[in-house]
């Protein structure tokens, strides 16, 4: 059974003019899931808006998934507005261009020759049930590992949330690493007790977490891997429940930020026909705390020079490794994008 919510949170309260600046690029380089697989069919153009571009995606003859611009270079129609997937090819629907899943104009009605000319894109890969592309100049030089999870049948179908805030993705990233918020939004019994490694573009942080269930403390531990900036995969395992769940923090625009969370649950060995219940207590109980962290988010500003306890260290960690993931000279760019600055509020 798939479950799906988005909640986009409605700013009820001011907001202060640096919530919207933060000294760092808005788009890390790296890979980001910007569809499930199941909702790329064959024959279809699909809308996208990422990376502040707007973007459709559709499957080739060979049935490989490709995220190309959307606007056609010829007139500059929305190939997702009324576009139709022909031969494995996108057909513009204001004159009929055509472009393959490479971007390259195959057809353009009434000409003598068919114009050299593309729709800009991004590399792709597709595992794991995700359609990813590369956000960055050149080629990839690392990889998102596949999910296991994804496709084992000890786990349910995935729990399927997706939320939008005002925020860096980089601050949602952080979350992980923040212990003292695990007490005040999770309800951990204290803060949890990390240890954190790295290795080039992939992270670890793995730990320990209590919670008080009536008058009981459950012990919990929990390895959270970290495939660049927009790819998290936690794994907690505990005596009541075990549950992998795969969180994609995707650039939006300037001032917005996604997270997809996919929340894929054990199913009990024993009592499997429970599944679908422990779904809903599950969904209910993890709906709610990210309505308040997006509460949260929405109004925080960065905090360039954070005031650390001795155990928020992972914070210092996560900030030194995620800086790997922007451009030295301090501005980034998207493949066929100007250069952005890093204040939020817009710039070219």
């Amino acid at each position: 059974m798939r479950l799906w919510r988005s909640h986009d949170t409605v700013a009820a309260l001011p907001r202060d003019p640096r919530a919207d600046e933060y000294p760092m690029p808005i788009v890390p380089y790296g890979w980001y899931a910007v569809l499930r697989s199941g909702e790329l069919r064959s024959g279809k153009v699909v809308s996208l808006h990422y990376f502040g571009r707007a973007l459709i995606a559709f499957r080739g003859a060979d049935g490989r998934a490709t995220v190309r611009d959307a606007h056609c270079p010829h007139y500059g129609a929305h190939l997702g507005a009324g576009g139709k997937v022909v031969d494995g090819t996108v057909v513009c629907p204001f004159h009929g261009w055509r472009f393959g899943a490479d971007g390259k104009c195959v057809e353009a009605p009434f000409a003598t020759r068919t114009p050299k000319v593309s729709l800009g894109g991004f590399p792709v890969r597709e595992h794991s049930g995700l359609v990813f592309v590369y956000a960055g100049p050149g080629e990839p030089a690392w990889e998102v590992p596949e999910i296991p999870e994804t496709r084992s049948r000890d786990f349910a179908a995935p729990i399927d949330d997706t939320c939008r805030a005002r925020i860096h993705v980089q601050e949602m990233r952080e979350n992980i690493v923040d212990e003292s918020h695990f007490h005040f939004i999770h309800g951990q019994s204290e803060p949890p007790v990390q240890e954190w490694r790295e290795d080039g573009p992939y992270a670890e942080a793995r730990g320990r977490i209590s919670r008080r269930v009536l008058a009981w403390d459950i012990d919990n531990t929990f390895d959270a891997f970290m495939y660049g900036p927009g790819v998290m995969v936690v794994r907690v395992h505990g005596p009541v429940l075990s549950v992998t769940a795969v969180a994609l923090t995707t650039p939006i625009d300037d001032s917005t930020s996604e997270l997809r969370m996919l929340y894929h649950l054990r199913k009990p060995a024993r009592l499997p026909f429970l599944t679908p219940a422990l779904k809903l207590v599950f969904r209910a109980e993890a709906l709610g705390e990210v309505r308040e962290e997006l509460r949260i988010w929405d109004h925080k500003i960065h905090q360039a020079r954070p005031v650390l306890l001795p155990h928020e260290k992972g914070i210092r960690a996560l900030r030194r490794w995620y800086g790997q993931f922007y451009p030295s000279g301090g501005t980034n760019a998207v493949p066929g994008q100007p250069v952005r600055t890093g204040t939020r509020g817009g710039g070219t």
